[in-house]
């Protein structure tokens, strides 16, 4: 099952999709896109690590994300990517419209054939005004487009506000 998590920076939306796994009584698999190229990431990314139960497997890949999903999926399993506005950010950051292009596609079209249950967090941020820098707006753009191609492709799609998730598609928790 296809889920998608998204919210704002700090709404909870990493804890709300870490609960889910949890409690789904499968074996985890946490996907993390993020690298930690400086001390505030490298603090971040120690602060998720500490949250998580020590016997859920990792996986850090910040670039071919639909690659790891094939190799991991399983149906006892429960994959949680946290987060793809990162993996678009790394992506982007790459300045190849080839790359960028090919990885978006191989994620969408990985996902429809994957066993097991599949928790996807990233930010939503088409809720602000439209950033100044050429760069901000293509991120905002690619990020609109991915969570819409991404909840087209879902089961449950949650908007999580202030540790509150509301359900957008599918069943409530």
């Amino acid at each position: 099952m296809l889920e998608l998590i998204l919210g704002g920076a700090r709404s909870g939306k990493s804890r709300l999709a870490e609960k889910l796994a949890a409690e789904s009584g499968l074996e985890v698999v946490y996907i993390a896109t993020s690298q930690a190229l400086d001390g505030e990431m490298s603090a971040r990314v120690a602060q998720h690590r500490a949250r998580r139960p020590a016997h859920w497997a990792l996986v850090e890949e910040p670039v071919a994300l639909a690659r790891v999903l094939r190799e991991q999926a399983r149906e006892e399993r429960c994959l949680l990517v946290d987060c793809l506005t990162l993996w678009l950010t790394n992506l982007l950051l790459l300045d190849d419209e080839a790359r960028l292009a090919a990885e978006r596609d191989a994620l969408l079209d990985t996902l429809g054939e994957l066993p097991g249950r599949i928790l996807l967090v990233s930010n939503e941020t088409g809720l602000g005004v439209v950033p100044m820098g050429e760069l901000t707006r293509r991120y905002v753009d690619e990020a609109g487009w991915l969570h819409q191609a991404l909840a087209e492709r879902s089961r449950r799609v949650q908007f999580c506000v202030a540790g509150l998730p509301m359900i957008l598609k599918g069943e409530a928790l």
